[in-house]
């Protein structure tokens, strides 16, 4: 309000201003009317101040009283709610609830931030601020602060106030209904009118009147005037006050103004209000206490009776349960019926009753729960068993089994019902289908097929109707037996007679199917052969045709005429054959019935006869039809002998007629073309010399043959013959001359060329350029290689230059010109090739040197510079500069990298100067040494800098890292130390809690960097011992100060744990009582809904408050939970304090919860209560309108009317019972909530019992008014037929009564409508029946209607008896009218009219022309039709005279008048006759007159053009001429037969002598000139078009072929030749598709070279420009083909360029990949590995060099071909050439240098493995010695220890072999490889030979022992031999036999035991004393080795 006041202040003075601006002399009346303005705003703006003034009085009133509560007030309303601090408590206290604390502050921010806080609450509470902000509020903006107050007041105390009316129970709000209360309250006060808030509040009797209303002990109101206001407002005001506690917050001089502030007194009147609805509720509070004990009573009363009646209804229950649960039936359908009928009897009569009881019980319950609860006593729980749940529960169960019980009942019965059902089915159906069954055997036994197709056809189809029939029965004999099955099933009694029926059914059906097949068998044989027999009869009929056909003599009379005969033969052939083949299957088929067994159709006899007979006719027809063709192909043969030879004729002149014409050329391509043609023409003579052969032959074998038709073939063949010869020879010739002509051009071409190139060749290769250096040298070495390859290839042609002149024709060959031009070709290109040889060699000398110069030259300067930098350069301590200098000796090594390898290229070359012996060798070889020299040095000092600057690197690294993990360490330390626990509240405890965890997290990520720093110590004090200190004592530092600071982290965190977990607690402690305490006072509200959004909005209100406290309950869980762990903690804790909280905690808690379940309760009830109430209003106005409609109704008095208000009352009925179902509904809701005892039971009981009465008596009103709709119907539809029949006899009435005689000529018409119209008459009688029958049903079914129907029954009858006796009066009189009179004046109009004819038949006129002798055609027309109509009147008006009787004057004029007009109509016949025949005659010489006319205009039109000289220009045109030509000669045929005709009839009338006839002849002269020149003209232009339409037709195919090899040619001189491979492969398959396509062209250039030559002959007159046109295409197509072999030519040369790359760059790869393989340094680890290794390599030489081999010489003859070829890019291709070689012969040095190293490595990993598995031989025989040792002692036998020795020093032989080899290769090894690898081959070997020689002794040891065991064993042998001996010689002795003599003694075997020798003497001695001694010594000897000597002896020898 402040900011508009202050725009309309601004306005007014820019308007003054305005006004002061504008002249003086708009006078006076402009300064009046701006002052009365100026004084208008004025008072507009005191107005504005006043009211702003009461406002702010008002409101800083209203401020403090709510503001008192808090013990808070201000004095001045603007500035006191600037700092927003006063504002929130006044919110809070109207509200209720608790607002964001205010910020303490006396900034201008802090003023803003608690003005927004409020504001924001404000919006949060959905109050919606207009233009208010909190700048306004801190401003003290007047306007808006006000409007602030005033907005809060109304959301806060206006907003609350609804007022329901009675009358309509409206709902008003806000202002309206703060009005309405005022008014309600005042009303019946006198002198109190309230309708605002301003006005009628200025006498004081308002406020008077409502304090009065509530507190009249107060107020005298009958004493106050409304004259004293002033008094008035004070005593209300100090009243209100003083008795009330209402705050004074007017004055009465506020209110007693003109204009009252309405928000002022609104504001004052809402305490008002407020005050006395507080005071209302507690009046209605204290009278609910007075029912409490008189409810008590009651209830125990209500209680006793409701638990005698549950026992009651509880025993029935269980009673009636246990008879109902049987569920056994009687067997039978009456029993069950019986059973069933009793139990209808207890659900119907007897279960009701104990229901009612029932429902009685629930209400009794609920009435006495809901008096329990609305006493607010503890509510009734029965006695266990007697609860309604328990009741409902017993109920349930006796429902359940009456359920059963009923289902069980019904079942049964249906089961009863349905098996009689069944029986009765079954009975009926056998009985039918054993009917049926008998009638259909009965018909399918009967065989009487017939003896013709059409018989057995017919009995087929009969037999195929009785067999579906059949087969659909099948479905009714499964239903019998289903029938059958279902009963079996079901048990029925009498199963036996049903199962025995059922069997005969089916066997009876099965019967029949037998029945059915055999018929149907033999019925199907019958038909078959009917068949054949049909189609044997007509194949005779068609063989019969056939002959006729094969008989005729017609061979043809041309060629044509044969071949189309032949073909007509071929197809009749083909009929044959396909007929032969039918023939043969009827046979077979009809032959089968013959041998048929059993049934037979046929005789057989009959049937072989039919079959003879069609042989028979089959076999002469084949016969005529190959004699037929045997002629026919002679008649061909003969025709086309003569076609043959007339076609080679023509084709001989033809041929004979160009070689005649041709000339030899002028050059080379000219003789080229001639001669390609003439091969062409050559192919063709062969070609044809063939053809012209085998018609020779043909025309031989016709003589031969002599058939007819052979005369004058002789000479025809010797003519032809002729003919041929003679284009033979001429043919010969031509080529002989073409020849030599091609021979001699050809040379000269080649001649040229040669002498061109040479002379080119020798001015490149006589240059003196040799290059000035390597790039230029080389260029011209390159260019070189090309010439002398060209002059090589060019020898080749210099020699076959010679042979070609040798072999030119002399005539050629010695012309001076060839001899010259060849000799000096041949000494030019050997000064060229001399000359090239020589440059060749200077080149590649040159090349070598500056190569090697110019690399030599490079390295130095580089080495020079690196040299330079590396002895200047100086390491310095700086870590930076040390990173520096290391990232420049990176650069450094790649840079060595590429001058290594230009220094081996260096010393390549001058390895091959050297080799080639160059003249500078000892300077190139010093250049080398130097080179070389200068490298090695380089490399020794790189790698000794770099050593050094790796070491100082690492040092510098590792002291920064050093010092940067100490610092962080220190900076960590800093800030734990910083972080010190020194607050008391919750948050600065969470704030060092985080600092700590990201302190946790940095230390965390720095101790593997401490792990690290350590290793790297280490490792630096290792490699550096001089500075081991230096490095060691950093880290030693940075260890002490890492744990420190993990013990001050450690101590900080022990420290915060339990301050954190106490603040915590307590914050949480706090929030959540504040909030229990505001729950609590929300859920302890009493309010009560008036209405259903009240009602909604308290349960979401209830419902938000439960999932608030769903929500907090978490939080008491976690209170709870915390404050058992704070317990636990051993810390100083205000434990006492702690369990108090806790305590309160929980009393709030539970009490809050108890609070919420009973507030639930009531709102639910009330919320229910709505709905309810809800539910009834649309309830009542459904009743409402029902009554409406009911009330305003009347009986409609038409059966439109009746029928729509039947229409609508039935509309109105189906809505009442839609609307029925919603009352009924609100009444059983109603109920429900009565029978729950609900708070609102008696207001509910009275609006169900209302809309119940209410509904019913609408329900009997609407009943009543359809039956009295239906009576109005039917008596209004009674009238209405009465008032129609009524409305049709008055009408018909008029008509009979019309007596009306003013045509007497339609005397006869009225007589036939009358009889209509009494035909019409008789037929509604029928309608009057109909109504009086309606009328007597109304009268009895309704006898108060029956005076009305039979009065209108009266008066119908009545009407319909004068109609009828009105008609019959109307019939006689006109049957008795005077017919006489009539016939007279017929007679009369009728001769009037004959005479009128007569008249137009005298005036004559013929006609000028043929329109006027048509117009009078069509009068005479019609006079004779008229004559004709008048001629059949004459003939009735005879038949009426006739009937009239012959008496009278009238009938003698009847008479009079009857002669006269059959005489008139005789006399005027004849002149029409004669008229017509004269206009027929005029109008045929008139018509054709107009013929002849219009045929000479037809020709005239049509002759300019036939006689045009228009022959057109182009090929269009003149093909449109023709179209128009050959347009004109159709209409000229087509109009012949027109003409014909007019000259035909002109003719005939020119016959005729007459003037007419003149004119007719000469038109008809005139007409026959004129048709013939245009006939003429016509055929002359069709001849001159057809030879324009051949030249034009020339001229536009030259132009489509020119225009073609013009496109052709422009895509051939396309420069693309491909992109890649791909794309030129495309380029080229399309180019070769191109060349096709051209080839292909030529076909079509000769059809347009013969049609040129046709042409030509005919001497057409534009030959000069044919023949140029021609020659021009020809020159066109050979250049095209030039182009095209050209472009084949390039783009062949780039598809094997781009092939060659490809192959060139796979190979290549291929190399490379090689190659890396190659150069692996991989040696193996050891032998077995080397070996595989080496396996591994040899298969991939082996590969690599086979594949390699083939591949590059692949691509080496692919780069010959190309480069023999002359490639354009030969150069690139040697280049490629180069590479390849290069890269695979250094694959083959890589992979031999790659075998040499793995044969090496083989070599030693072989030698070690030797080495160790000869030490393990030896190692192994160490080990077998001692086993060999054991064997002595554990055998006896000599030889074995014998055979195991030989085998162990056989053995030990073996290795000496591999000792000595392994000696020798540890030698060859040793001279190889020094170093490390030589010591280990001297260890291994040492080893090995030391191994050997131990073994060597031991082995010696072993064999002595064992030759010592040996001699001892055969030392005891000999023993026991000679013993055994001894011992057999003293048994002979001892047996005193004689010895016998020496020969006959025995010889004794020397084995044997052991024995003794005896010392006696034998006498004879020893046999073997040499063997004694021996054994002797041996023992001896054996003894002294054994035991050591010879007193060692063993006892055994003793012995």
């Amino acid at each position: 309000m402040a900011n508009a006041s202050t725009d309309l202040d601004n306005a007014e003075a820019q308007r003054q201003l305005n006004n002061n601006n504008r002249p003086a002399s708009t006078g006076f009346w402009e300064t009046e009317t701006t002052s009365a303005k100026l004084f208008e705003c004025s008072r507009i703006k005191a107005l504005a101040d006043e009211r702003d003034a009461v406002q702010k009085k008002t409101f800083t009133k209203w401020v403090n009283s709510h503001l008192s509560r808090v013990s808070c007030r201000i004095s001045d309303l603007y500035n006191d709610l600037r700092d927003g601090y006063m504002l929130i408590r006044l919110l809070e206290v109207l509200s209720g609830e608790m607002l964001p604390r205010p910020t303490r502050g006396r900034m201008r921010i802090h003023c803003l931030e608690n003005v927004d806080k409020a504001l924001q609450f404000l919006k949060e509470q959905r109050v919606h601020l207009e233009n208010v902000g909190s700048h306004d509020i801190v401003d003290g903006n007047h306007r808006l602060t006000l409007g602030l107050l005033w907005t809060i007041i109304l959301r806060f105390q206006i907003q609350v106030i609804k007022i329901e009316t009675e009358d309509n129970r409206e709902t008003r709000s806000a202002k309206d209904a703060l009005l309405l209360w005022c008014q309600m309250k005042t009303a019946g006060y006198p002198e109190v009118n309230i309708h605002n808030f301003t006005t009628c509040w200025r006498d004081g009797l308002a406020f008077n009147a409502l304090i009065h209303r509530h507190r009249p002990d107060l107020i005298e109101f009958h004493k106050l005037t409304r004259s004293n206001a002033t008094h008035n407002l004070q005593q209300a005001f100090n009243i209100a006050e003083q008795s009330l506690g209402l705050t004074k917050l007017l004055d009465p001089e506020d209110v007693n103004t003109e204009n009252p502030d309405e928000k002022s007194i609104i504001t004052y009147v809402v305490s008002y209000y407020h005050y006395f609805s507080k005071m209302k509720a507690l009046i209605v509070e204290g009278k609910r206490i007075g029912k409490v004990l008189d409810n008590a009573i009651e209830a125990e009363k209500i209680i006793r009776r409701y638990e005698a009646l549950a026992s009651d209804l509880l025993e029935w229950i269980e009673r009636t349960i246990s008879i109902i649960s049987n569920q056994k039936f009687a067997n039978s359908l009456s029993g069950v019926q019986q059973q069933l009928q009793a139990f209808t009897t207890y659900c119907t009569i007897e279960k009701p009753i104990k229901f009612q009881e029932k429902g009685n019980l629930e209400v009794l319950l609920f009435t006495i729960q809901s008096k329990l609860r609305a006493n607010n006593q503890k509510p009734y729980v029965p006695h266990d068993g007697k609860l309604i749940s328990d009741i409902n529960k017993a109920w349930e169960r006796l429902e359940k089994a009456e359920h059963d019980r009923g289902v069980a009942l019904r079942k049964e019965l249906i089961r009863q019902e349905k098996l009689e059902l069944l029986a009765q089915r079954f009975d009926h159906k056998t009985t039918m289908r054993q009917a049926w069954l008998n009638e259909n055997q009965r018909l399918v036994s009967q065989d009487n097929f017939g003896y013709d197709l059409p018989a057995v056809e017919a009995a087929m189809k009969k037999h195929e109707a009785i067999e579906a029939d059949i087969l659909s029965y099948e479905e009714r004999i499964g239903v019998v037996v289903e029938l059958a099955t279902e009963m079996e099933s079901e048990g029925y009694y009498d199963i036996r007679r049903i199962s025995a029926r059922k069997e005969n059914i089916l066997g009876q059906w099965i019967l029949l199917k037998e029945l059915v097949v055999g018929r149907k068998s033999r019925l199907e044989k019958n038909l078959a052969l009917q068949k054949t027999f049909q189609e044997m009869v007509y194949m005779i009929d068609w063989m019969e045709e056939m002959q006729i056909k094969l008989l005729s003599k017609d061979y043809g009379k041309h060629l044509l005429e044969v071949e189309d005969m032949l073909q007509k033969q071929s197809l009749q052939e083909a009929d044959i054959s396909i007929q032969a083949e039918r023939v043969q299957t009827l046979n077979t088929a009809a032959l089968k019935f013959t041998t048929v067994e059993g049934y037979q159709p046929c005789d057989p006899q009959v049937i072989c006869n039919r079959v003879n007979h069609v042989n028979t006719c089959l076999e002469e027809l084949m016969q005529l039809a190959a004699k037929r063709r045997m002629e026919l192909e002679d008649s061909r043969e003969l025709w086309a002998f003569f076609q043959e030879v007339e076609e080679s004729e023509a084709w001989i002149r033809e041929k004979t007629s160009i070689l005649a014409t041709q000339s030899c050329g002028k050059d080379l391509s000219s003789v080229l073309r001639l001669l390609q043609k003439h091969k062409t023409l050559a192919g063709e003579l062969l070609a044809r010399r063939a053809l012209l052969q085998q018609t020779m032959m043909k025309g031989k074998e016709i003589l031969t043959q002599k058939s007819f038709g052979t005369a004058g073939i002789q000479e025809r063949l010797m003519e032809a013959k002729a003919e041929w010869k003679r284009l033979e020879d001429q043919a010969t010739q031509r080529l002989c001359n073409l020849q030599e002509a091609l021979d001699f051009f050809q040379f000269s071409t080649e001649t040229d060329d040669l002498l061109a190139w040479l002379q080119d060749t020798y001015r490149l290769v006589s240059s003196e350029d040799f290059g000035h250096d390597e790039y230029s040298t080389q260029s011209l070495l390159k260019k070189h290689r090309g010439v002398r390859e060209s002059i090589d290839k060019h020898r080749v042609q210099v020699v076959g230059l010679r042979k070609h002149m040798v072999a030119l024709p002399l005539y050629y060959r010695e012309l001076d010109e060839v001899r010259a031009r060849m000799s000096e070709t041949e000494q030019l290109y050997t000064e060229v090739a001399e000359v090239a040889v020589l440059r060749q060699q200077w080149l590649h000398d040159a090349l070598a040197v500056y190569r090697m110069f110019s690399e030599v030259n490079a390295c130095e300067v580089w080495i020079d510079e690196k040299e330079q930098w590396l002895n200047n350069m100086e390491v310095a301590e700086r870590l930076e500069d040390v990173e520096v200098i290391a990232h420049r000796f990176e650069s450094l090594d790649q840079e060595m990298n590429s001058l290594m390898g230009r220094i081996l290229d260096v010393n390549q070359i001058v390895q091959q100067l050297l080799d080639s012996g160059h003249p500078s060798s000892t300077e190139v070889r010093g250049c080398q040494d130097h080179l070389n020299s200068r490298w090695n040095r380089i490399v020794e000092l790189v790698e000794q800098k770099k050593d050094h600057l790796d070491s100082i690197l690492r040092i510098q690294n590792y002291l920064l890292e050093c010092t940067e993990i100490k610092s962080q360490i220190q900076d960590k330390r800093k800030a734990i130390d910083a972080t010190q626990y020194v607050g008391s509240d919750l948050g600065s405890v969470l704030a060092l809690q985080r600092r700590l965890s990201t302190m946790e997290g940095a230390l965390a990520v720095l101790e593997p960097k401490l792990l690290h720093l350590q290793e790297d110590a280490e490792e630096l004090a290792t490699s550096h011992p001089d500075k081991a200190v230096e490095i060691l004592v950093p880290f030693e530092g940075i260890s002490v100060e890492w744990e420190e600071l993990k013990r001050t982290l450690q101590g900080c965190e022990d420290s915060l744990t339990v301050a954190g977990r106490l603040q915590q607690f307590i914050q949480d402690l706090d929030s959540f009582l504040t909030w229990l305490v505001q729950t609590q006072t929300s859920a302890a509200s009493d309010e009560l809904p008036n209405v259903l959004e009240d009602a909604e909005r308290l349960i979401n209100q209830h419902a938000a408050l439960k999932e608030e406290i769903g929500r907090y309950e978490e939080d008491y869980e976690r209170l709870q939970s915390v404050n058992e762990l704070l317990e636990s903690e051993e810390a100083p804790l205000p434990h006492g304090a702690l369990q108090q909280w806790l305590h309160k905690l929980d009393v709030g808690w539970n009490k809050l919860l108890e609070m919420w379940e009973s507030r639930r309760e009531v709102l639910v009830q009330a919320h229910i209560f709505h709905l309810f109430l809800r539910d009834v209003k649309q309830a009542e106005a459904f009743l409402n309108n029902q009554e409406s409609a009911l009330a305003h109704v009347e009986l409609p008095t038409t059966v439109e009317t009746v029928e729509a208000a039947i229409k609508k009352h039935k509309d109105f009925t189906t809505t009442m019972e839609l609307n029925l179902h919603r009352i009924k509904a609100v009444i059983e809701a109603g109920e429900s909530l009565i029978s729950q005892n609900n708070i609102y039971s008696e207001r509910i009981r009275e609006r169900v019992d209302l809309l119940s009465n209410r509904g019913n008596q609408n329900r009997e009103h609407a009943q009543q008014w359809l039956h009295k709709l239906n009576d109005q119907w039917e008596l209004q539809r009674f009238l209405q037929d009465c008032h129609e029949i009524g409305d049709w006899v008055a009408e018909k009435m008029l008509m009979a009564r019309d007596t009306s005689r003013d045509e007497t000529q339609k005397l006869h018409k009225k007589w036939l409508k009358h009889q209509t119209f009494m035909a019409e008459l008789a037929q509604n009688k029928e309608w009057l029946d109909k109504i009086e029958k309606e009328g007597q049903r109304l009268m009895q079914e309704k006898p108060e209607l029956s005076a009305l129907v039979k009065k209108k029954l009266e008066e119908i009858r009545e009407c319909w008896q004068d109609l009828e006796s009105t008609t019959q009066a109307k019939a006689r009189q006109l049957f008795e009218a005077n017919r006489a009179d009539l016939l007279v004046q017929s007679y009369s109009s009728l001769d009037q009219r004959l005479q009128q004819l007569e008249g137009q038949l005298a005036h004559v006129d013929y006609g000028q022309d043929l329109t006027t002798v048509n117009k009078q055609l069509k009068k005479l027309q019609t006079m004779e039709s008229h004559m004709e109509e008048w001629y059949k009147e004459v003939g009735e008006l005879q038949v009426h005279a006739a009937s009239i009787p012959q008496q009278g004057e009238v009938m003698e004029k009847v008479s009079e008048k009857q002669v006269g007009v059959e005489t008139r109509i005789v006399r005027l016949i004849e002149p029409l006759k004669e008229r017509r025949r004269i206009l027929l005659a005029s109008k045929e010489v008139h018509q054709v007159g107009r013929d002849l006319e219009d045929e000479i205009l037809w020709i005239q039109e049509h002759l300019p053009m036939a006689t045009s000289q228009e022959h057109g220009t182009s090929l269009q045109a003149v093909q449109q001429l023709m179209k128009k030509n050959q347009s004109l000669q159709k209409e000229l045929h087509g109009h012949r037969a027109r003409v014909e005709d007019v000259l035909e009839r002109a003719s005939v009338i020119a016959s005729i002598r007459s003037p007419e006839a003149d004119s007719i002849r000469d038109g008809m002269e005139q007409l026959h000139h004129l048709w013939e020149v245009l006939w003429v003209e016509t055929e002359r232009r069709q001849l001159v078009l057809d030879a324009m339409y051949q030249a034009q037709q020339y001229y536009f195919d030259v132009g489509e072929v020119e225009a073609w090899l013009s496109e052709q040619e422009l895509h051939m001189m396309n420069e693309e030749t491909g992109k890649d491979e791909a794309s030129t492969l495309q380029l080229l398959k399309k180019q070769l598709a191109l060349e096709q396509t051209i080839e292909d062209y030529a076909e079509t250039i000769g059809l347009l070279s013969q049609q040129c030559r046709q042409l030509l002959e005919l001497g057409h007159p534009d030959c000069e420009q044919i023949s140029k046109r021609q020659s021009q295409i020809d020159r066109l197509y050979v250049s095209l083909k030039d182009l095209v072999e050209e472009r084949k030519s390039r783009l062949e040369q780039q598809y094997w360029l781009f092939q060659l790359n490809r192959e060139v760059d796979e190979l290549e790869q291929w190399i490379a990949e090689r190659e890396v393989i190659a150069s692996s340094t991989e040696l193996g680890q050891d032998f077995e590995h080397v070996t595989i290794l080496q396996e591994k390599f040899t298969e991939f030489a082996a590969e690599t060099g086979s594949l390699g081999h083939e591949r590059v010489t692949a691509v080496n003859q692919m780069v010959d071909e190309l480069i023999d070829y002359g490639h354009a890019d030969a150069a690139t291709i040697a280049e490629w050439k180069d590479g390849v070689n290069e890269a695979w012969a250094d694959l083959l040095e890589l992979m031999e240098t790659r075998g040499q190293m793995l044969a090496a490595s083989h070599q030693l990993h072989k030698f070690f493995s030797d080495s160790r598995e000869v030490f393990a031989q030896i190692e192994d025989k160490q080990r077998r010695l001692p086993e060999v040792r054991a064997c002595q002692g554990g055998t006896s036998n000599t030889s074995t220890l014998q055979r195991l020795m030989q085998t162990f020093e056989h053995d030990i032989q073996l290795l000496v072999a591999q000792v000595r080899q392994l000696q020798e290769s540890a030698a060859q090894l040793r001279t190889v490889y020094a170093g490390e690898k030589a010591e280990a081959i001297a260890m291994q070997e040492h080893e090995v030979m030391q191994a050997w020689k131990e073994l060597l002794i031991s082995c010696e040891d072993c064999r002595m022992q064992i030759t010592t065991a040996t001699d001892k064993l055969r030392f005891f042998g000999m023993v026991r031999d000679q013993l055994m001996w001894m011992e057999s010689i003293i048994c002979q002795i001892g047996t005193g036999e004689k010895p016998r003599s020496a020969g006959e003694q025995p010889l004794w075997p020397l084995e044997g035991t052991i024995g003794f020798i005896p010392r006696a003497q034998i006498s004879d001695k020893l046999l073997f004393p040499q063997s004694f001694n021996g054994i002797w010594a041996l023992w001896c000897l054996q003894g002294c080795v054994i035991r050591g000597g010879p007193d060692e002896l063993s006892p055994e020898p003793q012995e």
